[in-house]
């Protein structure tokens, strides 16, 4: 299961241009949408040379084209069932409120910083759908605009007491002001749902608002250089003031990075370089980066030169080499164009990951080729004698795909896929997997002898996604890893993800409780939750002073669905199938998202 986040929340993305003038193109909209592909990449790319008009007229014709969306199209909320109730929106809290209600006790030795969560909060009341003479779109349950859950904690230094702190707050991108402005929806949905009308969407945001999707950021929250960040793959970062939640800017590296940017971007150990990649519809489909470690320049840049755009969420980083994933799920306008899907997961087509040396050329790039599958998140890489070491959660199937149509609810596709099995001869590596089912997954590349070893890490007890380690060990070898757990029958009845529970894996010990043993298998030890609650957003806390690499907590968001109340759990590491340490109680409900992180911060004052 993912996110983007995604779980990863991609759109296809052209740079932001000046509207053109109208009157020439529209009466030729339809005509084009069975048109070939060239002619329309070629017309698109002409747009901005057009007849240069003044604003007014500009304006008029913006105006003109609202009015043809308003007539053509209708907007419609797409339905909320009962078990999807916590993925609805939620108001802002701009207001800092103080936290009275703490079961149990924040340890002494918890760390001073903010705990932050990026997710879905959709303007306007929840995601839509729009019908038109061209079909039906509507949006991914990935989409929505970004808000920011924030939790702070500050120890005083004499009395050794807590204040905790709550506030959430919406990423103000320039597509949200725009839509908050006009108090309505605008942006016409352009990923799901029938070719004709994704193409016609495609076109109409294009030639109103200069590009064709939203900004979103809503996937996950980084730092780099005392500097903090919201982030979706479909465009770029935006600086956010971590202490009052406010959208400052996009951060496009002083004007060097152009192009979508990685919801996961990694710091490169020992030297604080943040390694970056950026995947696009059109070409080049994917450029790889490397920002300074004071964040103020693009030191390297170098264009893959892929035959193929691949929805590639996450990448790696090891002491010497970026790890770069190129899987089967595939972003296609030529395919779109002959009437098929945007987005679709092929497991027939080929599937590999590249080893590049931190600041290498497309030349050297190794390729190893790997089974087809879909790994939406990396836990970590790093480097074991002449092998490079990539561990992740994979799956059979994309979560996001083609094979749900606007006649079968994404929602019934989901729980279908969920129940579904895969027959043992399609799979070398798994048997009876189901295809949504994400197993903890290593590969092994010899850099010597490009031979590869690929297995199964974890049995088939949970579903696993979300993974996340000690950051200090990021791009070094790691005993621990943590993930979320699948709450299955949950995600079935609702048809989205859920996560009813935590799981620690060992690395360097072999499973063997009775049922669960399987040769290669590594110990994993579960955390689960109380019925009918579910995380989100989980991350790894290591204590000061540490002296082992899981000397810490995981905090998380939860929800319980039974009392409608949210909560942040506090769970020791080093005891990690017993009680959180601590529940905090929320002021309001948190809607279920994507990535967390736990970040120290500055003295603010």
């Amino acid at each position: 299961m993912t996110n983007t986040s995604t779980l990863m929340a991609f759109h296809v993305n052209c740079s932001e241009q000046r509207r053109p003038s109208l009157f020439q193109n529209i009466h030729r909209l339809k005509t084009r949408l069975s048109s070939s592909y060239k002619p329309l990449l070629k017309e698109l790319k002409q747009l901005p040379m057009q007849l240069d008009v003044s604003q007014s007229i500009r304006n008029a014709s913006v105006k003109l084209l609202d009015a043809l969306v308003d007539s053509m199209f209708q907007f419609a909320d797409q339905p909320i069932l009962s078990s999807q109730s916590n993925f609805a929106p939620v108001d802002e809290l701009n207001e800092p409120f103080v936290i009275t209600s703490i079961e149990g006790k924040i340890p002494d030795d918890f760390p001073e910083g903010v705990f932050i969560r990026n997710g879905p909060n959709p303007l306007f009341g929840g995601l839509k759908s729009t019908t038109s003479m061209f079909g039906k779109t509507g949006h991914m349950w990935i989409e929505g605009e970004g808000m920011l859950h924030a939790l702070y904690f500050d120890k005083e230094s004499d009395s050794g007491n807590w204040t905790v702190l709550y506030k959430s707050r919406h990423v103000e991108t320039e597509t949200f002001k725009l839509e908050k402005k006009r108090n309505k929806p605008s942006f016409l949905p352009a990923i799901e749902g029938s070719s004709p009308a994704i193409l016609t969407s495609y076109l109409l945001n294009m030639l109103r608002f200069g590009k064709v999707n939203k900004d979103l950021s809503n996937t996950n929250v980084f730092e780099h250089s005392g500097k903090f960040y919201s982030i979706a793959e479909n465009h770029l970062p935006q600086e956010i003031d971590i202490f009052s939640l406010q959208t400052l800017a996009d951060w496009d590296i002083n004007g060097a990075w152009q192009r979508p940017f990685t919801a996961h971007p990694k710091t490169a150990p020992g030297t604080g370089e943040l390694v970056v990649f950026g995947v696009d519809a059109m070409k080049p489909y994917m450029e790889v980066g490397v920002v300074s470690a004071d964040g103020r320049r693009l030191v390297h840049k170098v264009d893959l030169k892929l035959k193929r755009c691949p929805l590639s969420h996450d990448m790696g980083v090891t002491e010497r080499y970026n790890v770069i994933i190129d899987f089967p799920l595939t972003i296609d306008l030529h395919r779109l164009i002959k009437g098929g899907p945007l987005i679709k997961f092929d497991n027939k087509d080929y599937a590999r990951i590249g080893i590049m040396p931190r600041y290498g050329d497309v030349d050297s790039v190794r390729w190893f080729a790997v089974e087809p599958n879909c790994t939406f998140h990396i836990l970590n890489c790093f480097e074991e004698g002449a092998e490079v070491v990539v561990r992740g959660c994979r799956s059979l199937e994309s979560i996001i795909s083609e094979s749900y149509g606007m006649d079968l609810e994404e929602s019934e596709w989901v729980s279908g896929r969920l129940r579904s099995k895969l027959p043992v001869q399609q799979s070398t590596f798994s048997t009876n997997d189901e295809l949504l089912f994400c197993r903890f997954y290593e590969w092994r590349l010899n850099m010597k002898t490009g031979e590869v070893k690929e297995r199964n890490l974890t049995g088939t007890k949970f579903s696993l996604e979300f993974p996340m380690i000690n950051p200090s060990f990021n791009g070094l070898k790691n005993k621990f890893g943590y993930t979320q757990i699948v709450h299955e029958p949950a995600s079935i009845s609702s048809g989205m993800p859920k996560f009813g529970g935590l799981a620690k894996l060992f690395f360097d010990e072999t499973a063997s409780k009775e049922g669960e043993h399987s040769e290669g298998h590594i110990k994993v030890e579960y955390h689960e939750f109380e019925g009918n609650t579910f995380c989100t957003g989980s991350a790894f806390v290591p204590k000061e002073g540490a002296l082992e690499e899981d000397d810490g907590w995981i905090i998380t968001f939860v929800h319980d669905e039974d009392t409608n109340t949210s909560k942040v759990y506090i769970i020791d590491t080093n005891n990690f199938t017993s009680e959180p340490v601590a529940k905090i109680t929320l002021p309001c409900r948190v809607p279920y998202g994507f990535h967390g992180a736990f970040m120290p911060i500055p003295s603010h004052d």
